[in-house]
């Protein structure tokens, strides 16, 4: 039971922080924050996402291309452009590492306002952190697992932001219902997102890229992301952006 709840931790954990801080605010900036406040929600982060960190830097800039050329060979994570999920996955961490690093020139409107503390990432990110994280997730296991299945779920603790990441990426793109008809293939998941916290609501987000609430188009899209978020702007820790319904 210990392990079963660990990776629940883990799982709803590091999907708020990617889709409330890497997703909603340094890709798309639908709310502001205090300097300190975001680098708290770095840390936060790191400490969620653990081995998988993933920059923000790096993932809002990608996010920002996968929005301007969805579906097309400029996309950096498409079905219609890789032959397998896991291929799909690989060319999403190459492309991601070359924008971290700067190994390609991106476009200034794909940069701009986007949050970066380079002395965080390159600690969170570097294989000593990354090493670390993954011996405790070991130890978790050696110390609290009861039975022999539960060592099967240790992959997921270790590859906890890319399986979040693949799963709207990959599934929401090919399976799932239509609210808008747009210029790509997203799709709504989930009529009910119980597992990605508004993250499922894809075709919602891709016709509305700058509204904080992803859901809300039908009765039964609830975006439990976007209520924490009306919590968090109504106790002035962030301060949502007026947009147009």
């Amino acid at each position: 039971m210990a392990v079963i709840l660990f990776i629940l931790v883990l799982w709803y954990g590091g999907l708020f922080f990617q889709t409330f801080f890497l997703h909603r605010y340094a890709a798309h900036q639908t709310f502001t924050m205090s300097q300190r406040m975001e680098k708290l929600t770095y840390v936060l982060t790191w400490f969620f996402q653990g081995s998988s960190y993933l920059s923000a830097y790096g993932y809002g800039i990608m996010h920002r291309l996968h929005h301007a050329y969805a579906d097309t060979e400029k996309d950096p994570h498409s079905p219609k452009f890789d032959n397998s999920l896991f291929a799909m996955m690989w060319k999403t961490k190459r492309i991601y590492q070359d924008i971290n690093l700067g190994r390609i020139k991106v476009e200034e409107k794909f940069t701009t306002n986007v949050p970066q503390w380079k002395s965080f990432d390159l600690f969170a990110s570097s294989m000593l952190s990354r090493v670390l994280w993954g011996a405790g997730y070991v130890a978790f296991f050696y110390f609290f697992a009861t039975e022999w299945w539960e060592w099967l779920l240790m992959p997921i603790a270790f590859l906890m932001a890319p399986i979040h990441g693949v799963i709207i990426n990959w599934f929401a793109h090919i399976y799932g219902y239509k609210n808008f008809e747009v210029k790509d293939t997203s799709k709504n998941l989930l009529p009910f997102d119980f597992l990605m916290m508004g993250e499922a609501y894809h075709n919602n987000h891709h016709k509305r890229s700058s509204h904080p609430n992803f859901g809300g188009i039908r009765w039964h899209e609830i975006d439990p992301t976007y209520i924490i978020m009306k919590v968090l702007n109504r106790l002035r820790i962030i301060q949502l952006k007026k947009v147009v319904a």
